[in-house]
């Protein structure tokens, strides 16, 4: 059964009459998209939670106005108070199934990783692929195996095209994971040559230097 969150129009734009909604457990929004004129809305806050949990960051689901018309719809962002942890302001985005749009996916690494065992650290780099599909398309999230990386390797954008069932956008020279080693190892091995050095030199410093009488 496909998700429904249900929505009331907002007549009252005025910054009261937001506060006061919030203050009603309620979250400001705005339904738009390219054959709608946009509209404002407002719907339930644990409602909502409930639907971003239930759809995902990409799902679909049905946005229900006053009971009558529904509208098949993305968030398409959200804002967010950090104090209080709390929505503010929600825009829904009503898409057209039967044509491509752009989306972000998010990037999920996979497998053991051989030069993490063997003292490396796993750099992962982005955190999100740009995408081109169909709404209805859309994968939850990309997954990237890491288990034939050694130290000094990386995967690229260009090396998964051939394993994503969509078009992706992002550019091919953009590195998704890289395997490198450790920073503190190569300090630490600067540190020891100079230590090492320098102990030679005090040394030879030393056997120069003429006995006092």
């Amino acid at each position: 059964m496909a998700t429904v969150l249900k929505a009331n129009p907002r007549e009252d734009l005025r910054g009261s009459a937001t506060r006061k909604i919030r203050k009603q457990g309620l979250v400001p929004a705005i339904l738009y998209g390219n054959k709608i004129d946009s509209q404002p809305v407002s719907v339930e806050s644990v409602d909502f939670l409930k639907t971003v949990r239930s759809a995902g960051k990409n799902g679909l689901f049905s946005l229900e106005v006053a009971g009558k018309k529904s509208h098949q719809v993305m968030i398409h962002d959200m804002q967010i108070d950090p104090l209080k942890n709390e929505y503010t302001h929600i825009d829904f985005f009503e898409v057209d199934m039967t044509s491509e749009i752009d989306a972000s996916v998010p990037v999920r690494l996979e497998g053991e990783c051989p030069g993490e065992k063997e003292g490396g650290m796993v750099s992962h780099l982005m955190y999100e692929i740009t995408v081109r599909c169909l709404p209805s398309d859309i994968p939850e999230e990309i997954t990237v195996d890491v288990s034939n990386l050694n130290i000094g390797d990386s995967i690229q954008v260009a090396d998964i095209r051939s394993v994503v069932s969509v078009t992706i956008t992002s550019q091919d020279d953009e590195t998704i994971v890289t395997v490198q080693p450790q920073a503190a190892e190569q300090e630490n091995g600067q540190a020891g040559d100079e230590e090492v050095s320098g102990t030679e030199e005090a040394a030879e410093a030393t056997e120069e230097k003429p006995a006092e009488e």
